[in-house]
């Protein structure tokens, strides 16, 4: 098994990426967690782009991609 590391991207290859496959922002209901979705999890709501960006700067994270595996991290 490789290590597979992680490269933080910006949010514009994130959506890029996300759109590719067909992922949305979400945000995991009753925290601030938030993660990308498909729309199929009735934990988490799909919120915006602009929503999602708010929530990474208020909360210091970023987004990061491994082999085009998507993942909110700490910035």
């Amino acid at each position: 098994m490789g290590s597979m590391s992680m490269e933080k991207i910006t949010l514009a290859e994130a959506r890029k990426i996300a759109e590719k496959k067909s992922l949305k922002p979400g945000l995991v209901k009753g925290t601030e967690g938030i993660q990308f979705t498909r729309g199929k999890n009735a934990r988490i709501t799909t919120i915006s782009w602009e929503d999602f960006e708010k929530s990474l700067k208020k909360r210091k994270l970023a987004v990061y991609e491994s082999g085009g595996f998507l993942k909110v991290m700490k910035a």
